[in-house]
């Protein structure tokens, strides 16, 4: 018999990371700057596919290349739920902004 799960503890976070991770280890979070993890709210599913319904922006950004994503729950130890990376690299100056527009982060199960 399988393990029981629980609901995820809401709101969902948006991590960038420097690393990618697997599924066996999270990737290297970024650190510095004025970086935090940003709450995602998600549309209804359609054909097991759902998106970002709202902008994540994060500013004032350490300097540094960030090469994927991952979505954490808010957990007082919190659970990696899904990552994966950017369509492409980002490489930011210190200060610089990082933005990903309503529905270009988008889930689907397979």
């Amino acid at each position: 018999m399988g393990t029981a799960t629980t609901a995820p503890t809401l709101p969902l976070k948006v991590a960038l990371v420097t690393a990618n991770g697997s599924d066996s280890a999270a990737g290297t979070e970024a650190t510095g700057g004025s970086y935090v993890r940003k709450n995602l709210t998600v549309g209804a599913a359609s054909s097991g596919a759902t998106s970002n319904t709202a902008d994540l922006v994060w500013t004032g950004m350490p300097a540094g290349t960030f090469v994927g994503v991952e979505v954490w729950d808010s957990a007082g130890v919190p659970i990696r739920l899904w990552y994966g990376p950017l369509a492409a690299s980002r490489t930011l100056l210190a200060g610089d902004e990082l933005k990903i527009t309503a529905g270009q982060l988008t889930f689907a199960l397979s």
